[in-house]
């Protein structure tokens, strides 16, 4: 099993609830074909940085997933099919990106400051 990352832009007319809506069937496809999904995360509407279909913000979503081939080729299927979707990106993570990954979503401690204060 490899490890993938796929971020969506859902279209920016939708609700809340649609969006959420949306997202739970991709997570469903996911769990039906055998994927653990590790992390996933709603990144909101944020401002394209292009337009996509004449628009110019889009609600983001990213999954990060343990599966198989089949499993994403089913996965970005569906995705291509539903018609909210703007645009998506499947990446396979090597070894790397997963520690970064992991290592990113670990809250960080406070920094302390060892530098003292010199006079100009």
């Amino acid at each position: 099993m490899n490890q993938y990352e796929t971020v969506l832009i859902l279209n920016p007319v939708l609700t809340e609830e649609m969006v959420r809506e949306a997202v739970m069937k991709f997570e469903k496809v996911l769990n039906e074909n055998g994927a653990e999904l590790v992390h996933q995360a709603h990144w909101g509407l944020r401002k394209l940085a292009y337009p996509i279909r004449k628009k110019a913000t889009g609600f983001y979503h990213l999954y990060e997933f343990k599966a198989n081939g089949p499993t994403v080729d089913k996965l970005e299927l569906e995705l291509r099919r539903d018609e909210r979707i703007l645009r998506f990106l499947t990446v396979s993570l090597d070894k790397y990106a997963v520690a970064y990954n992991e290592s990113r979503r670990k809250p960080r401690a406070p920094k302390t400051s060892t530098t003292e204060e010199v006079n100009l």
